[in-house]
């Protein structure tokens, strides 16, 4: 039976490690999968998904106009596919969850969703609002802060290595931007929730 899956954890958990090696899993195996990942990151190139370890596979990608219950409807069309695969999926709208909701519902294809859960303030992306209310299973990607606590909070750092709290919401970045850290030192860093 298909499912809508999210996986979510902060930065660098290795969620995309995870969707690579999962969709090898099915390549080894001689099933077809449909890899997607958001079209405003390119850090990796563009139409590519990465990971720090240095493995990589080309994507198709989506925008924020885009429905992707067609774009799954359309692939599914050209040929068996046995998992949709979607990175950076805090990026996604409420409807494009809805969109693969549909997918899972009406074309009877497991759909798996890796993504960041909250952002560098605390809130909750709308994508991942989405996929928290709507997925039939949900598995946390676990990394650890500096004190070796889990990590589930994330700081925004400026060009200066400063910690910021305000800002858009989006900002691509990688090390160089972003640090993950438990509640307690996320809070020591942001100076918030006291």
């Amino acid at each position: 039976m298909a499912k809508l899956y999210f996986h979510y954890s902060t930065m660098n958990a290795g969620k995309s490690t995870l969707l690579l090696q999962a969709a090898h899993n099915y390549y080894e195996r001689g099933m077809q999968t449909y890899l997607l990942t958001a079209q405003l990151d390119h850090r990796a190139g563009q139409a590519q998904i990465a990971s720090r370890i240095g493995i990589a596979q080309n994507a198709d990608t989506y925008a924020a106009q885009d429905d992707l219950f067609v774009k799954v409807s359309d692939r599914v069309a050209s040929g068996p596919v046995a998992c949709v695969f979607v990175d950076e999926a805090q990026f996604l709208s409420e409807d494009q969850v809805w969109q693969l909701s549909r997918a899972v519902d009406d074309l009877g294809v497991p759909v798996m969703c890796y993504g960041l859960r909250v952002d560098f303030r605390g809130q909750l992306f709308p994508g991942s609002a989405a996929l928290l209310a709507l997925a039939d299973e949900m598995r946390e990607v676990r990394t650890i802060c500096h004190c070796g606590k889990k990590a589930t909070m994330v700081v925004r750092k400026d060009d200066t290595g400063q910690v910021v709290t305000g800002g858009a919401q989006v900002q691509i970045g990688g090390n160089e931007t972003y640090v993950s850290l438990c509640r307690r030192h996320w809070r020591e860093a942001t100076g918030t929730r006291d």
